[in-house]
């Protein structure tokens, strides 16, 4: 497949197809320890071995491998452009009122902490704060939300996936409860089957591993967008959501990731990890093999690699005086 050699202007940062492909080829023998995900059936008829990179840098260059332009539905990695959004159209305070910032050490769907010890949720990337988050984004309905996404994603063929949402809406009695004892906290406000509704619809878009490479590029360039020099999100937008990323969005595996790969990140079980190196360029991964909590094996290993072999974590910035401590 084509793809587009690129470097870092003046510095020693060179990414090609050649390196996409050792980082795939260093990550593919990982898939076998994980398995797609089947509580949704739909998504069960994902194939495993797909695998897929892309990467957008901010001057301009692309650079794609594998399985880049396979369609598979977005899912948890719609929590960043909802909470986007909701930070553009309500303001911090309006969210952050009803939703903490606090990575939660629970599984995505848990319900127990929100249950038995708090009154909201812990972040925006756990489905309890992404529910409520949904609560805050109903007036803008989902065709809106899809027009949005595109833009972000700076990918017009975004569209509703309706066979994986209606399998995921046949199954989500989890998250009905959830939206429930969120509604009887005073949390959610709105009707609660129009916010799970318009939850589930902006997990099921059909995106790929470019479209999230996209989005990432946005993020990594503060929220301008690259061509145009336009801005698309705010500056402190972009902050607040780097950041939650960071801190929460692998799941309950958030810190182990940022210790390993460093980048600001986020997954979804449809197989995507959207990855943000800021200042630098946006990443994309597909591969719908998963751990055990929900995040894509191999495209964890792709990101370790590249990360660890082109010094992308966000810290070893501070090391690039090569000082010793």
């Amino acid at each position: 497949m084509q793809a587009h050699h690129f470097d870092k202007r003046g510095g020693s940062l060179i990414i090609n197809e050649e390196k996409l492909s050792r980082a795939l080829e260093h990550a593919r023998p990982h898939i076998g320890e994980g398995r797609v995900a089947s509580y949704i059936p739909e998504l069960s008829k994902a194939d495993a071995n797909d695998l897929g990179i892309c990467v957008h840098t901010i001057d301009g260059q692309r650079c794609r491998f594998g399985d880049w332009e396979r369609r598979f539905t977005i899912q948890s990695i719609s929590k960043v452009i909802n909470l986007a959004v909701a930070l553009e159209h309500s303001g911090a305070d309006a969210v952050f009122k009803r939703i903490r910032m606090e990575p939660s050490g629970a599984a995505f769907n848990s319900m127990q902490r929100i249950s038995d010890n708090e009154d909201v949720p812990f972040n925006p990337m756990v489905n309890a704060g992404a529910i409520t988050v949904c609560d805050l984004l109903l007036p803008l309905g989902i065709e809106k939300m899809i027009e949005i996404s595109q833009k972000l994603c700076m990918d017009e063929d975004i569209t509703l996936n309706e066979e994986v949402f209606e399998s995921e809406w046949a199954n989500s009695a989890r998250n009905h409860s959830l939206a429930y004892l969120l509604q009887s906290k005073g949390v959610v406000r709105g009707n609660v089957e129009e916010v799970l509704r318009l939850y589930t619809q902006m997990c099921s878009l059909n995106v790929t591993a470019e479209s999230l490479a996209s989005l990432a590029l946005l993020l990594a360039n503060g929220g301008v967008h690259p061509e145009t020099g336009r801005r698309i999100l705010e500056e402190d937008v972009v902050k607040t959501v780097v950041t939650v990323m960071l801190t929460c969005g692998m799941y309950d595996g958030s810190g182990e990731f940022a210790v390993r790969v460093g980048l600001p990140s986020k997954s979804g079980v449809g197989g995507g990890i959207l990855s943000v190196v800021p200042g630098e360029m946006g990443i994309g991964v597909y591969g719908p093999s998963l751990d055990e909590k929900g995040n894509s094996i191999a495209g964890q290993k792709a990101l370790e690699f590249l990360s660890h072999h082109e010094r992308l974590h966000i810290l070893d910035r501070c090391a690039d005086g090569r000082k010793t401590f």
